[in-house]
């Protein structure tokens, strides 16, 4: 095999000659579509005909993004939060609903598959999307995840999942602890397994010159903690002088609002998106992985507010708290002011791109055609 210093993109667009490729991205919440997005870019840039199979918002948000490629209905379950600070009994009421969307889901992947016939399949974290006969692969950034009980137990069923697929994709870096810490790096991965690198559907850019805000706050996630965080953030937003922007998450509503000095919308394309993000004082997100990726490669530091009871997002608060680059509130103990004070005393990290480690990864998936 070439390095990939040798390897041209005719090369990888010869290997791919038109390609169909399944993608389908897990349903909680955004994230995993919108991290999709520069590996569907860059299957089209590489001559490969990506389908897009998913549900609701992320649908909606991969249509947006992509509207000239072919799609299909791919449904998977509604997850919804508890009130409270902790998650486990909601989960737990509503773990035999998530089993069975996985045999659901695969029942209905094959029916598609024997419509569509893929010739590979992407799958973002949903198990029951792999096709025996096909290359498939599952995207991850959760080898090993975090849960308040069983959680040996938990990970080494998720490590099973992930092993019954031809490739497994980290997305993180491979020199621990990366962004996501031991989320994706242990000594107990799946052979499948390699890294692809730090991926945002943002690139580096200057503002473009757009209307600036003094706070843009961006959020998503499972009902119903992204409506309590909502209600909160206009609260504390209507208390600090200067225009102010919140994007509410919702890509398959329409319409946008006011709030006194608060712009309410549900939801901003990609590079509209990026470009209020540079241009905010102060940007006010969930410590959701690709939440996490997109700041990154913008090199903004940003105020992060964890789902409550969400171990994931409480992890990855605790990891980048001490990093410099975030500063972490608790839901019930927002602080704009002080977060303010914070942003104008912290340096702009660089911004960081990387794509080689997805390309090397796309190269072993075209070999596998």
């Amino acid at each position: 095999m070439r390095s990939n210093e040798e390897f041209t993109n005719t090369d990888l667009r010869d290997m791919f000659r038109g390609a169909r490729i399944a993608v389908a991205p897990l349903d909680w919440g955004l994230g995993h579509a919108a991290r999709d997005i520069p590996i569907i870019r860059r299957l089209i840039e590489l001559d490969a005909r990506p389908v897009l199979l998913a549900d609701k918002g992320p649908l909606a948000l991969l249509r947006e993004a992509f509207p000239e490629l072919p799609f299909a209905v791919l449904p998977g379950v509604e997850v919804r939060y508890g009130r409270g600070g902790s998650q486990v009994w909601a989960m737990m009421r509503q773990f035999p609903a998530l089993l069975r969307s996985i045999h659901e889901e695969r029942s209905r992947f094959l029916e598609l598959h024997r419509e569509w016939r893929f010739d590979a399949v992407i799958s973002d974290n949903r198990f029951g999307v792999r096709a025996d006969g096909s290359p498939s692969v599952v995207i991850t950034h959760q080898v090993n995840p975090i849960t308040p009980v069983a959680q040996g137990v938990l990970r080494r069923s998720n490590r099973r999942l992930l092993a019954r697929f031809d490739r497994c994709w980290i997305m993180d870096e491979p020199q621990a602890p990366g962004w996501a810490g031991e989320l994706s790096h242990s000594a107990h991965l799946p052979p499948n397994t390699r890294y692809i690198g730090t991926l945002s559907r943002f690139k580096p850019q200057a503002n473009t010159g757009g209307q600036e805000r003094r706070i843009v706050a961006v959020i998503s996630g499972p009902e119903p903690q992204r409506t309590r965080l909502e209600g909160k953030l206009v609260a504390a937003m209507a208390r600090i002088p200067g225009r102010h922007l919140l994007v509410r998450g919702l890509p398959m509503h329409t319409g946008a609002g006011e709030h006194g000095t608060i712009s309410l919308l549900p939801h901003l394309g990609s590079d509209a998106l990026a470009d209020a993000m540079q241009g905010a004082e102060l940007i006010v997100s969930r410590s959701g992985y690709t939440t996490l990726m997109d700041l990154l490669s913008l090199g903004r530091p940003a105020l992060l507010v964890p789902t409550p009871g969400q171990p994931e997002q409480e992890y990855l608060g605790k990891l980048h708290a001490g990093s410099g680059r975030f500063l972490v509130q608790p839901q019930d103990s927002l602080d704009l002011e002080a977060a303010l004070h914070w942003v104008r005393h912290v340096s702009a990290p660089t911004p960081i791109e990387g794509t080689a480690m997805l390309d090397a990864a796309l190269e072993d998936l075209a070999r596998l055609l």
